[in-house]
């Protein structure tokens, strides 16, 4: 039961942190995308940031400023009784910050590489730009908008630092697979570890099988 329980919070906490991405992330790489301000690069870097920096800086950050005692967070426990950390929201806002780049720079790099007639000939039939990005723009970056969902879900199943220092290893709340492993391998119980990791490897391989033969697909067909 624990076992079920910990892998569909897993799979839970990677659904949400990839839909709210999504959501905030297309405006950012569109805008990124067509761009030319003298900020662009500062706004390119601090996306970036996650690359480069341990999860657990991340998460050292975002537990002073989701502590009671800091500004932010006592605002929320204050204003909205909203306590973020060891909670599953406090895991989605992490894993946001966390999976940034990966749903933003693929989607960045699909409007990049559009070429420009495509938005023209759309307003020129006068079609809104909204109409525009749904209709004529997403439809002919697939490929990007796909790597975009999909990397961010695996980053955000495997993802370990963050989720430990601001949630903990609360069983139902916040254990994660990638906690339960290390909790059970501390442990000894090897077994457990193996089956967490194991259940994993094959998931997550069968995820990226099908996305690359669908990639595959999508691109003979384009061609």
């Amino acid at each position: 039961m624990a076992f079920t329980t910990t892998l569909l919070l897993t799979f839970r906490l990677a659904a949400v942190t990839t839909l709210v991405l999504f959501v905030l992330g297309l405006p950012l790489a569109y805008a990124l995308a067509h761009s030319r301000r003298a900020w662009k690069p500062l706004v390119e870097a601090l996306v970036s940031l996650p690359l480069v920096l341990p999860p657990t800086v991340i998460g050292f950050y975002l537990l002073l400023a989701l502590g009671p005692d800091a500004w932010l967070g006592g605002w929320l426990q204050r204003n909205f009784d909203l306590q973020l950390l060891f909670s599953f929201g406090g895991l989605v806002l992490g894993s946001v910050f966390y999976s940034l780049p990966f749903m933003v720079q693929p989607l960045q790099a699909g409007f990049e590489n559009l070429p420009p007639q495509l938005a023209e000939a759309a307003y020129t039939l006068g079609k809104s730009k909204w109409n525009t990005l749904w209709r004529v723009l997403l439809p002919n970056m697939r490929p990007a908008l796909l790597s975009g969902l999909v990397l961010t879900f695996a980053h955000t199943v495997g993802e370990f630092g963050v989720v430990l220092m601001i949630g903990g290893n609360i069983p139902g709340v916040t254990r994660v697979a990638s906690i339960a492993i290390y909790d059970e391998v501390e442990s000894l119980h090897f077994a457990q570890a193996q089956q967490y990791a194991l259940t994993l490897l094959l998931l997550s391989f069968g995820f990226l099988l099908l996305f690359f033969r669908y990639q595959g697909r999508f691109t003979a067909w384009k061609h």
